[in-house]
């Protein structure tokens, strides 16, 4: 009797078991479903830039001679007129006394000419002639003095000295390169916008409404301070099909420098657009596809063409669906191409809300 009941509790428990798992495997075989939604939205899409100092010149010698001293060092933020470099000026002194010489000369000579015209003894004919010899004496003077002054070169504005070209004592040439100063007062920074984007974004920019962007540095840290675009270059790239933004920054405390590389983020509207989760899409060779559920509830894998634009946990859909299409949402590892599922179709809005993790 006791071997009876105890064939029977085993039976009763295994049919037990075989009924929960049955019913779990049911549960397991409803999977989830969702279609493509299309709405307008606003991302923030990144811009490869390239930053530069709203001043920066190269300082050039204008004469020729021996570099004789050099006032300032490498990196040495320098105020306006103040004194970087100076060329041996002895030549251009001995040039400049000799046309003081001669503005003298000229000067007596036309003194004496004046008085004997005025008692008539000299034509004014002869007086005119003494009148241009003075003046073509004093441009002279005045010629030599500016090729003096060019012996000292100065700062034209406020700005950090760049890495010297020449060293004490060179002898130096007209035209030669000395170095560069730059003004980081503030900063342009120049980045490159597809037609397409300029075309939705040129009407909205203006003196009064300036585009804000920000600015992404080499070590993905966020410049502390917004910038405006306020100048959108006169010509499309024809090769690139790109047009360049200038958004100028302010950088009080000179952190920005002339020739650093970083990211634009701009806000980019984008208008009735296709999008899907991330976690619905699985990848091969590069492409991405999606499993769709056909009229025979049956799975048909289908390759999608993804926009480089891309949203947390979304992706921009330019080919491959249509937003009726019903496409799987979960349990992609789990299933095959033609096979048959049972599943319930979710909201796209509410799918969208709890989204939480990227496409595994």
């Amino acid at each position: 009797m006791k071997r009876i009941l105890t064939l029977v509790s085993f039976c009763v428990l295994s049919c037990f078991t075989s009924c929960k798992k049955e019913h779990e495997k049911e549960k397991e075989d409803i999977y989830l479903v969702t279609n493509p939604i299309r709405m307008d939205t606003i991302i923030k899409k990144k811009y490869v830039c390239q930053i530069h100092s709203i001043q920066h010149i190269e300082l050039r010698a204008q004469e020729r001679g021996y570099l004789e001293k050099i006032y300032v060092d490498e990196g040495q933020f320098v105020k306006k007129g103040q004194l970087l470099f100076q060329i041996m000026p002895k030549l251009y002194e001995a040039e400049m006394q000799k046309a003081e010489a001669e503005v003298s000369f000229a000067e007596i000579e036309y003194k004496n000419t004046k008085q004997l015209a005025d008692q008539n003894v000299v034509s004014p004919n002869e007086l005119a002639m003494a009148k241009a010899k003075l003046a073509k004496a004093n441009a002279e003077l005045s010629l030599k003095k500016v090729h003096l002054q060019f012996t000292q070169i100065k700062a034209p504005f406020d700005g950090y000295i760049d890495r010297f070209h020449v060293r004490l004592g060179s002898l130096i040439d007209d035209g030669d390169l000395l170095t560069s100063l730059s003004d980081n007062s503030q900063m342009w920074v120049y980045y490159n916008v597809p037609e397409s984007e300029y075309l939705n974004l040129e009407s909205k920019i203006d003196e009064d409404n300036p585009l804000k962007v920000e600015l992404e540095m080499a070590n993905t840290k966020l410049f502390n301070h917004e910038g405006f675009v306020k100048a959108i270059i006169a010509d499309f790239d024809n090769e690139t099909g790109n047009i360049p933004f200038r958004a100028t920054f302010p950088n009080p405390n000179q952190l920005l420098r002339h020739g650093e590389t970083g990211n634009i983020q701009m806000d980019v509207p984008l208008s009735d657009v296709l999008f899907i989760p991330q976690k619905a899409t699985y990848e091969i060779l590069d492409k991405k596809y999606v499993y769709v559920v056909n009229d025979e509830n049956v799975l048909e894998s289908r390759m999608v063409t993804i926009s480089g634009t891309e949203l947390k946990n979304l992706f921009v859909i330019t080919g491959g669906l249509k937003q009726s299409d019903k496409i799987l949402l979960e349990g992609i590892r789990k299933v095959k191409e033609n096979q048959e599922i049972h599943y319930e179709l979710k909201d796209p809005k509410q799918v969208i809300a709890h989204l939480d993790l990227h496409a595994e």
